[in-house]
């Protein structure tokens, strides 16, 4: 079984793989690490540097999670991409994995416990859902394989 699991380090991304594993460690998967850096808008030296960063910090996490596989004796490789998630990421699995399952983690943006905080954030969730998309619901309108979608801890 091979496994696209979507990961940029994040705690949630973290969390997704060890779910993933163990999950479908019995299936013997093949998982593809995939991350992607955006690009910036603009090219100016100060962009271009923190791009650099963020790449930089996306390789340094694809090899922590690629050691936490290869600890599970799970056949593990990595992709790092450039440009908009939503699209590399659908391009990814399309066009080069072809995976029987694409994993991602869903975002979490935790409120503080309050009602108020949680009516904000709930409104701010919705607003961003509905302008800009979020990496999973895009994904999950789109691929064309079985996407899991695990929720934040």
């Amino acid at each position: 079984m091979k496994i696209m699991l979507a990961y940029d380090g994040s705690r949630n991304a973290r969390l997704a793989l060890a779910q993933t594993i163990t999950l479908f460690r019995d299936l013997n998967p093949q998982i593809v690490l995939v991350a992607v850096a955006e690009n910036p808008r603009d090219i100016t030296s100060g962009n271009e540097d923190l791009f650099q960063q963020e790449v930089a910090s996306l390789k340094d996490d694809l090899k922590e999670a690629m050691q936490v596989c290869q600890d599970a004796d799970i056949v593990a490789e990595t992709m790092l991409l450039e440009g908009d998630p939503r699209k590399m990421l659908l391009f990814a699995a399309e066009k080069n994995i072809r995976p029987d399952m694409l994993v991602i983690a869903r975002h979490s943006h935790e409120p503080d416990g309050g009602f108020i905080a949680r009516s904000l954030t709930y409104f701010v969730d919705e607003l961003d859902y509905m302008t800009f998309g979020s990496v999973s619901s895009f994904l999950a309108r789109r691929i064309q394989c079985p996407l899991l979608i695990l929720p934040s801890r």
